[in-house]
C-alpha cells in the first residue's frame, strides 16, 4: 500500500517506519490543507495528525486523487469531516488511546511546576540569584482538586492524585462506577466542581456541550486563586476570558498543554518569528502561566502505541477487512 504521512514530526519518522516496513511510506512534514493535498496523488492512504486539515473539500481532492483510507494518529477525530468521508467513500480509523499515562502525567507536572514555581526558580539559579522570596507553593495534601472527566486519562489523574493525599471531586455526564469503587471521589454537578476545588484540571472530549466550558460565568463560581490545568481540547476554554481573570487573580495559575488556535503555531519553530498571535503573546506575560505546545502525549511509549495502531488500521485495509477503530460519519 502506498500511503503519505502528513504532518510527520522528527520525533515520529523512526516508529513510523519500522511500524509500516511492509508498505511504501512517504514522510511529509508539512500540514494537510487545500495548499498541500496534491501531495498525496497516487497514494492509496494518508496518515494525519491533529492539526491537518480534514475538510469536505480536501477530503473530496483525497478521494479524486484515488486515496480510500484516512488514518488519523490521534484519538481526537474533530478536524476530520466524518460524514463527508463517509459520502465519499473514505474510510477512516483512528488510534482510540494511547498512552493516558503519558497524559496524566504531564498534567500533574503542570501542577507541581505551578505550585512550587520551578520554572522561576531555575530561571533564578542560573542568574545566581539563590533568593527564595516569591517562591512560596502550597501543600497538595489536604487540597481540593475538580477533575472535569474521568475517562482514561481523568481516572490515571485521579489515582495519581490519591497518593498525594487529595479531596477528589469529579464531573462526569457518565459516572466512572468502577473508579469511584476503587478511590474516595465524589462526582457532582460543574458548577459545586468550580465552587469547591482549589485546582481543577479538564479531561473531556470537545463537544457543543463543553465548548467553552471555562469561561466568565463558571470562572465566577470559583475560588479567588484557582489553578487550572487544560491537556484535553483547547477549545474546553475562553482563553481571552481566562487573560482577564489571570488579570484580577480569580485564575491564580494556569497549565495548558491544547490550545484553541494551535493549528499555525504548536509544533514548528517559530524561533526567528514575528508572534502573530496575540493571545499566546499575552499569556507568555504571565509568570504564573504555563505553556506546553501539545507535548503531554510525548513518550516513547506513547509514539510506539500511535504508529503500531495506525500500521494496525492500515494493515486491515490492506486485506480488505474492517478495523474495530473505524469511525463512521455522524
Amino acid at each position: 500500500m502506498k500511503i503519505t504521512a502528513f504532518s510527520a514530526h522528527k520525533f515520529e519518522h523512526s516508529y513510523l517506519k519500522e511500524a509500516l516496513s511492509d508498505h511504501e511510506l512517504k514522510l511529509l512534514e508539512v500540514r494537510l490543507t487545500m495548499d498541500t493535498v496534491d501531495l498525496a496523488a497516487g497514494s492509496d492512504a494518508v496518515a494525519i495528525f491533529v492539526t491537518d486539515n480534514g475538510s469536505r473539500p480536501v477530503l473530496e481532492k483525497l478521494q479524486q486523487f484515488g486515496v480510500k483510507y484516512l488514518a488519523l494518529r490521534s484519538a481526537g477525530f474533530n478536524h476530520v469531516d466524518l460524514s463527508a468521508a463517509e459520502e465519499l467513500g473514505l474510510k477512516v480509523a483512528r488510534v482510540p488511546e494511547y498512552s493516558p499515562a503519558a497524559i496524566a502525567e504531564h498534567t500533574v507536572a503542570l501542577m507541581l511546576a505551578l505550585n512550587r514555581k520551578l520554572v522561576k526558580a531555575h530561571n533564578r539559579v542560573r542568574d545566581l540569584n539563590f533568593s527564595l522570596d516569591g517562591l512560596v507553593g502550597f501543600d497538595m495534601e489536604g487540597k481540593t482538586i475538580g477533575i472535569a472527566g474521568t475517562g482514561k486519562i481523568g481516572s490515571k489523574v485521579a489515582k495519581t492524585l490519591s497518593g498525594f493525599g487529595c479531596r477528589l471531586l469529579a464531573y462526569d455526564p457518565y459516572i466512572n462506577e468502577s473508579l469511584k469503587a476503587e478511590l474516595e471521589i465524589e462526582y457532582v454537578d460543574f458548577k459545586t466542581l468550580c465552587t469547591e476545588s482549589d485546582i481543577i484540571t479538564l479531561h473531556l472530549p470537545l463537544s457543543s456541550s463543553s465548548q467553552y466550558m471555562i469561561n466568565s460565568s463558571s470562572m465566577e463560581d470559583m475560588k479567588k486563586g484557582v489553578m487550572l490545568i487544560n491537556t484535553s481540547r483547547g477549545a474546553l476554554v475562553n482563553t481571552k476570558e481566562v487573560i482577564e481573570a489571570l488579570k484580577t487573580g480569580k485564575i491564580g495559575s494556569f497549565g495548558m498543554d491544547v490550545y484553541e488556535e494551535e493549528e499555525d503555531l504548536f509544533f514548528e519553530d517559530h524561533s526567528e518569528d514575528i508572534l502573530q498571535d496575540d493571545v499566546i503573546a499575552r499569556l507568555l506575560t504571565f509568570q504564573n502561566v504555563l505553556i506546553t505546545s501539545h507535548q503531554a502525549f510525548l513518550t516513547k511509549e506513547a509514539l510506539e502505541k500511535i504508529a503500531g495502531v495506525t500500521a494496525f488500521n492500515l494493515n486491515c485495509w490492506a486485506k480488505n477487512e474492517s478495523s474495530p477503530h473505524e469511525l463512521k460519519g455522524g
